[in-house]
């Protein structure tokens, strides 16, 4: 039997909930192991890929819920927040393939923003980061 209508674009966006779950749980996981084994040293760093991949995992259990019951504006919302989500993190990720560390440091003394909030870098993770 062919799912169609309403039937098929749940199964589709609980599926799709599915692989965020995953995601979320696999961000947590790799920063644990990273933490666990000594990869990353820096708690920073650890801290922010956890609350990334928690927030992702909240996001995705919310639009889960959302797809099930079919709540109208729970789901509009979920696809709000999510396509934000995806520009800001395929903006990042860009930005940190693209830069060289020399265009960086350029860059973060041209951004009076993130300049401010990178003097308040403990000075471990900024050596971290630059580390080559």
């Amino acid at each position: 039997m062919v799912c169609g209508g309403f039937a098929c674009s749940r199964n589709a966006l609980c599926a799709l909930n599915v692989v965020y779950v995953l995601v979320g749980l696999l961000l947590i996981g790799v920063a644990a192991w990273g933490k666990g084994f000594g990869i990353v040293p820096s708690l920073h760093i650890i801290g922010g890929v956890i609350a990334v991949g928690f927030f992702l995992l909240l996001i995705a259990i919310v639009g889960l819920i959302g797809a099930i019951n079919h709540h109208q504006v729970m789901l509009f919302f979920y696809m709000i927040i999510l396509g934000l989500i995806f520009i800001f993190q395929f903006g990042i990720s860009c930005a940190c393939l693209v830069l060289k560390t020399h265009k960086q440091v350029s860059l973060s003394f041209c951004l009076s923003s993130i300049h401010f909030f990178w003097l308040y870098l403990a000075y471990t993770t900024t050596n971290l980061l630059f580390k080559k």
